[in-house]
């Protein structure tokens, strides 16, 4: 299958080189030219599959013609080598925590499904590709951890100074090797800018391979499918119509959750809950797409005022609002209700959620105010640990810090100072 870019002013490409370019040369992202639904009994059956077999499934059409279907399902079993669980918080509600992983966020997947794609394309090639990435909190881990070691790739991430939890801080700036932390004086936004203008950058390209590991890259965005698969598989049996609400920055996950959903996966609604950040909160209410700078807030990963991803949801829909408006609802709130939700959540039935997770939850409750009859399920992305402190002031509970967390702690943070794109273009040419 090939890709075509949002902007269609560049050339259609295979998956190898969507995923090696990162972003097209017009500045689009990378769309696949056609979505073939799975058959209906791959839903009626979906709960006799292992979670590999539903990932191999769904995302076989994308790359196949790419990567062998045995090296395929050799990925994915690295890949997918831990759990998501859904979790019960009340009568209609779960959570499907997606921090099972190696840095705890549910960033992990996409980031190893790309680094181990890669790591497949760069077998027998003597050109070094330079991953460059900018985070706003979990993808900086993710990707460090998922790409650390692998053979003819370096990373460099690029980070907003003061704007990331201590933890994943540390999770990004502390394994060296073929990883480089450069910390920004700026916000996530200005971070993404960077990245993109890089990617423009005729004179840069010229002397090496970049590539990108947000999700703008199909690699880290398609995999984010297999979660929404993963937890139909689990509540299907309770009858009700599904609902997910999903903590949306810049909109990667949830757009991959309506990929399912275009896959054929049965959900009568998606909830894109935002903080403060609510560009598209206010588009869905207007739509006008009015961007603006982010404000820092306690669910810092999802502090972007100009979600990429949204594009992508945008063109599921064939930029039809209407159609658009019977499948995506969105709402935003401010970091007192989150603070408020993380303590009724524990109040109710003893769970400790992370900040993204409570905006997810108040989503999707502000949701089911008038859709009591389904059974929502709300995204948990991050452990509550990588939110050490805001967590445990909330709720007035100390958070068990796991193996994951612990073997960082004491490393040494090593980071790169810059506060302009020529800084960033220097290092990447001088490296």
């Amino acid at each position: 299958m090939n890709f075509y870019s949002l902007n269609k002013q560049a050339p259609n490409v295979s998956f190898k080189d969507a995923v090696i370019k990162g972003i097209a040369p017009d500045r689009g992202l990378y769309f696949p030219e056609n979505i073939t639904p799975l058959s209906a009994s791959f839903f009626e059956n979906i709960e006799s599959l292992s979670n590999v077999e539903i990932a191999f499934e769904a995302i076989k059409q994308f790359v196949s013609e790419e990567i062998p279907e045995n090296k395929l399902k050799a990925i994915l079993t690295t890949v997918l080598d831990f759990d998501f669980p859904v979790v019960k918080i009340d009568k209609n509600t779960a959570t499907l925590e997606l921090f099972h992983g190696p840095t705890m966020a549910f960033k992990d997947v996409g980031a190893r499904f790309m680094a181990n794609c890669l790591g497949y394309f760069s077998e027998g090639e003597n050109k070094e590709v330079t991953v460059l990435v900018a985070t706003s909190g979990d993808t900086g881990g993710a990707v460090a951890n998922g790409f650390l070691g692998v053979k003819g790739v370096k990373v460099v991430i690029l980070y907003p100074s003061g704007k990331v939890s201590d933890i994943q801080e540390r999770q990004l700036t502390t394994l060296g090797k073929n990883i480089t932390a450069l910390e920004v004086d700026g916000t996530f936004d200005d971070c993404q800018k960077m990245v993109k203008t890089a990617f423009l950058d005729d004179d840069l390209l010229g002397k090496m391979q970049l590539t990108s590991a947000n999700s703008i890259n199909v690699a880290r965005w398609l995999p984010q499918l297999f979660y929404f698969l993963f937890a139909y598989k689990e509540v299907k049996s309770k009858g009700k119509e599904i609902v997910f609400s999903v903590p949306s920055g810049n909109f990667g996950n949830i757009c991959a959750g309506m990929m399912a959903q275009k896959l054929g996966m049965p959900v009568k609604q998606f909830i894109a809950a935002t903080n403060v950040n609510d560009t598209v909160p206010q588009f869905m209410k207007t739509q006008e797409y009015n961007p603006k700078p982010s404000t820092a807030t306690i669910s810092n990963a999802m502090d972007v005022g100009d979600p990429s991803n949204f594009i992508r949801i945008r063109h599921l829909f064939k930029d039809n609002f209407e159609d658009l408006s019977k499948n995506l609802s969105s709402y935003s709130f401010t970091d007192e209700e989150t603070k408020k939700a993380m303590i009724q959540i524990h109040n109710t039935c003893g769970y400790a959620a992370d900040p993204h997770g409570a905006v997810g939850y108040l989503g999707l409750k502000k949701y089911q105010e008038n859709e009591v009859n389904t059974y929502g399920i709300f995204l948990e992305t991050a452990h509550p640990v990588k939110f050490l402190d805001i967590v445990e002031n909330t709720i007035g509970k100390k958070i068990e810090i796991p193996t994951q967390i612990t073997k960082v702690m004491d490393k040494e943070k090593i980071s790169i100072k810059i506060e302009t794109y020529n800084e960033l273009k220097d290092y990447l040419l001088d490296n």
